[in-house]
């Protein structure tokens, strides 16, 4: 049984390793090694995240998925989350969240019977959670976008400022046929921005 790490943060301005130490105690009390860390700025609501997939194809039956907390792993929709769940249990893959108390026994071996019921208990916990984190998420955006319809009404709402010599840079690179990877090592954009950017750059290149 391997260990793998997740740790996942909404933007590029976040830190996604900020979790690193608690699942490290985690694994220790518990006399497990983390043999990998998946790290990775992308937003929980979206199934597009590479590190994660990239995780799961690392897995073997039995493996360990292990968080901070489940909103780390969905913030998805009902249907993403049951492809992801799927996903999951095709490849047989134990997740353990801190948060998640009756995930916990599933880093350790037991009888069977217990297993299996562990496994049908901690697949219940699971879909409550991601459940919350989704409705957390859903009612955050209604709130902003409440806030932002607001402050337009008001004549007070500017939208974000651009980073005008960053997208440059961005372009630039772009251009040059940098990869996507290198750009968001270099820059620190996530990969909305970029997407946007590249769109920008085709534009350009089909108007000229």
């Amino acid at each position: 049984m391997f260990v793998r790490a997740y740790l996942r943060a909404s933007t590029a301005e976040q830190d996604a390793s900020r979790a690193k130490a608690d699942l490290d105690a985690f694994a220790s009390e518990r006399g497990l090694r983390i043999a990998a860390y998946y790290v990775e700025n992308e937003s929980g609501a979206s199934l597009r995240r590479p590190e994660l997939f990239r995780l799961l194809s690392d897995c073997h039956a039995g493996d360990v998925l292990l968080i901070e907390q489940v909103d780390r792993l969905s913030r998805l929709d009902a249907q993403d989350w049951e492809n992801l769940k799927r996903e999951l249990q095709a490849r047989k893959v134990r997740v353990v969240a801190l948060d998640l108390p009756t995930s916990w026994m599933m880093t350790s071996t037991t009888d069977e019977m217990t297993a299996r019921m562990m496994d049908a208990l901690n697949g219940m916990m699971l879909d409550m959670l991601a459940a919350i984190a989704r409705k957390d998420y859903t009612d955050r955006r209604r709130r902003q976008q409440q806030g932002i319809e607001k402050l337009k009404a008001e004549g007070g709402y500017k939208g974000r400022k651009e980073d005008v010599e960053r997208n440059e840079a961005i372009m630039t690179m772009l251009r040059r046929g940098d990869s996507w990877n290198h750009v968001i090592a270099a820059t620190g954009c996530s990969r909305s921005t970029l997407a946007r950017l590249a769109q920008r750059v085709r534009e350009t290149k089909e108007a000229a």
